[in-house]
């Protein structure tokens, strides 16, 4: 009677042992304090972190009420947001424009200075003679714009578009000088081609920032073909990297990989899969969010020479739901994501909130969510991340840039047809 009651105890504490396992994947031990807001079913079950905390985050909540306005709407697929030093912003729009929008939320005609083609041919944005076309097929289009760190004295801007060429299309950046008037580009040239050229519409990237050093840093995407997954792993091309340039185009001589043979002098690091999002913090260390496929969403410090592993190393799946081929979730010699979203969030534009009107988000990453419909907010310590908050969920909008104003606030643009631009402030 005795052993049948031992058999019996240790039978049922092995089966709440394995329920207990089970449920870790979708809730927080009882014991614990901490509940994911994450609490969905992972499409790679059988991938674990590498370390605690690298995925499924505490959830956070934010302390101070926010209140969200509509600044602008009627912007068609916006793409980023740049705020000016007088309140005013410059944005982006896919199909090939860049607008000036008031802080009162008037939209401004296009800049002169761009051409834009769509998929029935040439649609003139304005009028430049010889800037070579944009592309809106697919993925591509007027993607990222960006100040000089000297616009205030200079008035210069970069942007980064996907070019039409002979032989294809390719991420490219270009930079001119804003009009006194605010009305047009001037003195426009392209400062970097990503090479080689590839004939689809997908995975170009892309987002340019700079360092506290005046350094311009340009990220692509693997241009999603399946052969092109090997290119990401090698230094001859421009594909599924984060380059690094002067604003004049000109490359940097401590580059990493300046002085390889064979190897692109403007790469700064690689293995890549599709970067939407990069920032600097107030540290000077630069954060990047890439695409996964279904799963596998990375967030990413980025450091010179490094490899971050696309395609051999990869949390996530096929969009088949099959497992990528030779990979893992960890190799020696490559970098290990800092966080990871199984499923994804799908992100975009990103932003270090290092403002005071919410002093609580000091030093919080955000990230715009574009499947996902959310913005989210990272709570940061000792570069890991130790809690995740969703933001703007019952909105129920693709979120495509989020930049902090010069008031502090947050500013984000929506991904649709009709676009807005929407402020975030503390509640009055």
């Amino acid at each position: 009677m005795k052993i049948s009651l031992i058999i019996l105890l240790v039978f049922t504490n092995a089966v709440c042992a394995q329920n207990q396992s089970v449920g870790s994947k979708t809730k927080a031990a009882p014991d614990s304090d901490c509940k994911p807001i994450e609490t969905g079913e992972p499409n790679a079950e059988e991938q674990k972190p590498s370390f605690p905390g690298q995925t499924r985050a505490c959830e956070a909540k934010s302390k101070t009420a926010i209140e969200v306005t509509v600044v602008a709407e009627g912007l068609e697929r916006p793409w980023a947001v740049e705020p000016l030093p007088n309140g005013d912003f410059l944005i982006t729009e896919k199909p090939g424009r860049i607008r000036v929008v008031t802080s009162d939320g008037k939209i401004g005609e296009p800049l002169k200075g761009v051409l834009a083609v769509g998929q029935g041919g040439v649609t003139e944005a304005s009028k430049l003679g010889g800037l070579p076309p944009i592309t809106a097929r697919g993925q591509g289009g007027l993607l990222d714009v960006a100040l000089s760190p000297n616009f205030k004295e200079d008035q210069i801007i970069f942007w980064s578009f996907s070019e039409v060429r002979k032989d294809g299309s390719g991420t490219s950046v270009a930079r001119g000088k804003l009009s006194e008037d605010r009305t047009k580009i001037e003195d426009v040239k392209i400062i970097f081609r990503a090479l080689p050229s590839y004939r689809n519409g997908l995975h170009f990237g892309s987002r340019i920032a700079f360092d506290k050093n005046g350094k311009l840093y340009v990220t692509t995407g693997d241009r999603f073909d399946r052969p092109n997954r090997e290119r990401v792993q090698t230094l001859d091309n421009h594909f599924g990297k984060v380059m690094r340039i002067n604003p004049d185009g000109s490359i940097p001589k401590d580059n990493p990989f300046v002085n390889q043979e064979g190897a692109k002098p403007e790469i700064w690091s690689l293995g890549h899969r599709n970067l939407q999002s990069a920032v600097f913090d107030s540290e000077g260390q630069l954060w990047t969010v890439e695409h996964g496929a279904r799963g596998g969403d990375e967030l990413n410090l980025i450091e010179k020479g490094k490899n971050y592993g696309w395609s051999i190393v990869s949390f996530g799946q096929e969009y088949s739901g099959r497992a990528f081929s030779n990979s893992r979730t960890k190799r020696e010699g490559y970098v290990d994501p800092v966080y990871y979203w199984d499923p994804v969030i799908a992100p975009s534009g990103m932003e270090v909130y290092n403002g005071t009107a919410i002093p609580e988000w000091n030093g919080n990453i955000f990230v715009g969510g574009l499947a996902s419909n959310l913005l989210v907010r990272l709570v940061i310590k000792d570069k890991k991340v130790v809690g995740e908050e969703h933001l703007l969920t019952d909105r129920g909008q693709r979120i495509r840039d989020v930049k902090q104003g010069y008031d502090g606030f947050l500013y984000v643009v929506t991904d649709s047809a009709n676009g807005e631009l929407l402020r975030i402030a503390p509640k009055k």
